[in-house]
């Protein structure tokens, strides 16, 4: 697995990556090969509020229904509506095409409490034995 330097990312393998006081977010290459066959895709709507830790939406594979977690507080600003319709995008591309949301933060130091590559890269080899 190779987590890209620059994001930071949460134990429930969304990544986020910060451009002033918006987050862009989505889920990892790690998340994407759990799932597999992705089929479905629930996202919020522009205007809401999330909070740090709560579920933003769902992701459906043909294993199982995953919910998908805001890993920063924020309203969301902007909505790739163009995602459910191009699903493959999450396995060649989760780190750019791949993007979900848009948050434009309400406490940019929540982005101080999530993981870095190697972090996360640690906590995806120990989920995994």
């Amino acid at each position: 697995m190779n987590a890209p330097p620059g994001l930071k990312y949460s134990k429930t393998h969304e990544w986020v990556a910060v451009d002033g006081d918006i987050a862009t977010v989505g889920i990892t290459a790690f998340a994407v090969e759990l799932l597999s066959d992705v089929v479905n895709i629930e996202l919020p709507a522009v205007g809401r509020s999330l909070q740090q830790g709560e579920p933003f939406g769902e992701i459906e594979s043909v294993k199982h229904v995953s919910d998908l977690y805001a890993p920063v507080s924020g309203t969301v600003v902007a909505v790739n509506t163009e995602l459910a319709d191009r699903l493959e995008s999450l396995g060649r591309d989760p780190y750019h095409n791949g993007w979900m949301i848009k948050l434009r933060m309400e406490r940019p130091a929540d982005v101080d409490r999530l993981l870095d590559a190697a972090a996360y890269e640690a906590h995806c080899a120990a989920e995994s034995h």
